[in-house]
């Protein structure tokens, strides 16, 4: 195994089956985590079980064709937490305020993604495209994503996730609205 893909969640379970002592995936070069934030203990894991390869943290969902930031936590030592990294290119992604301004390094904002990753919308779904697809304030011509999710610049221009903006859930990688199940159970 030279190269994997998993959400956080399973690979905390793989490192688990890691032999005290012993160094794992010995020909493993790069893991890449995406679906779920990256615990910055499991970032402490991995780099001290598996110290030959580089992890690279992901960030996206399936509206914006899945990944649109990275991190490569190999190349730069995260501090107490794990961001989610840059935007990829041809992506743009912004922190904004209810009203759509930007926000300063530091303050938490919605997050929002426009470029050659975005889906047209959401099948059979006219409201819930409207909400989630906006138009760009920056270049009327474009749409934005609102992703739900809250995150703040740093001052290398990393981003950090802070969690979500509503009452979705994700576990084992997988997305939960909760007001789903909320109205199936009414």
């Amino acid at each position: 195994i030279t190269r994997i893909v998993v959400v956080p969640s399973l690979l905390g379970a793989v490192l688990d089956e890691c032999p005290r002592g012993q160094t794992f995936f010995p020909t493993l070069r790069f893991c890449f985590t995406s679906g779920e934030a990256l615990p910055f203990s499991l970032y402490e894991r991995f780099a001290r079980l598996v110290p030959h390869a580089r992890l690279v943290n992901l960030y996206g969902s399936s509206e914006v064709a899945a990944d649109v930031t990275y991190f490569d936590a190999s190349s730069t030592t995260p501090r107490g937490f794990v961001p989610i990294g840059k935007p990829i290119a041809n992506v743009r992604v912004y922190l904004l305020d209810p009203n759509l301004n930007p926000i300063p390094i530091g303050v938490p904002g919605g997050g929002y993604v426009g470029g050659d990753c975005l889906a047209q919308g959401y099948l059979d779904r006219p409201e819930l495209t409207a909400e989630r697809f906006i138009t760009n304030p920056f270049c009327p011509q474009e749409l934005l994503y609102k992703t739900g999710d809250l995150g703040r610049y740093h001052e290398d221009g990393n981003i950090e996730f802070l969690g979500r903006c509503d009452n979705q859930v994700k576990i084992r990688g997988m997305r939960i609205e909760l007001g789903e199940i909320e109205a199936a159970l009414a």
